[in-house]
């Protein structure tokens, strides 16, 4: 079978992708570094990198798109075998181990990126939605209906996102607490319960 080029350029991009993902693990590029450094660690050339990711942006946009890809693999399980609360906090634990944080931050320069080029960033910001999609179909597996299970999907992942920036930007908070609060809130209550009851009030 004889392929295309347009065959040939998607092989060629994903060999290359793989090779950082290889030469990077866990980690992401720093913003600050130069194609031609990230070229030198992964032993190809920064001509490479631009013919094939257009821009250091690129780059991280798409190690971090092939990355969640992988995660979302693991917490596909959880999925399938748990509930909703099971899927929030494996979510939760899986973003923020210490060895993620380079990736916490490049997805967040990332998506402030997209904000003012999102024409530029479509595959990333298309994966946006995979854990929201997950979430909701677990919502519906636990009897909302289709509208109200996206919505509660969506909301807990903005939320899950914007205690991970918090996190980043002032480590000293307390987002298990944060957490826990949201899947109360889930369910139609703000403190915890006590023997089926609420605390009184004083």
């Amino acid at each position: 079978m004889i392929l295309s080029s347009t065959e040939r350029k998607g092989d060629a991009r994903e060999r290359l992708l793989a090779r950082l993902l290889d030469a990077f693990g866990e980690d992401l590029p720093s913003p600050e570094v130069s194609l031609r450094e990230i070229a030198a660690r992964t032993e190809t050339s920064h001509a490479l990198l631009r013919y094939h990711f257009g821009s250091l942006p690129g780059v991280l946009a798409a190690m971090l798109k092939a990355q969640r890809t992988r995660d979302n693999e693991a917490l596909f399980e959880t999925a399938r075998q748990g509930t909703f609360d099971d899927l929030v906090k494996a979510i939760w634990r899986t973003y923020t181990r210490p060895e993620q944080l380079s990736r916490l931050r490049g997805f967040f320069h990332v998506v402030g990126l997209a904000a003012y080029r999102p024409e530029d960033f479509g595959e990333f910001i298309d994966s946006l939605d995979d854990l929201t999609k997950m979430l909701a179909s677990l919502a519906e597996r636990e009897g909302l209906d289709a509208k109200q299970a996206l919505t509660t999907a969506t909301v807990t992942t903005a939320a899950m996102r914007g205690l991970l920036l918090q996190q980043i930007l002032t480590p000293t908070a307390q987002p298990e607490d944060a957490i826990a609060l949201i899947l109360r809130m889930r369910e139609g209550r703000s403190e915890p319960r006590a023997g089926g009851r609420r605390p009184a009030t004083t």
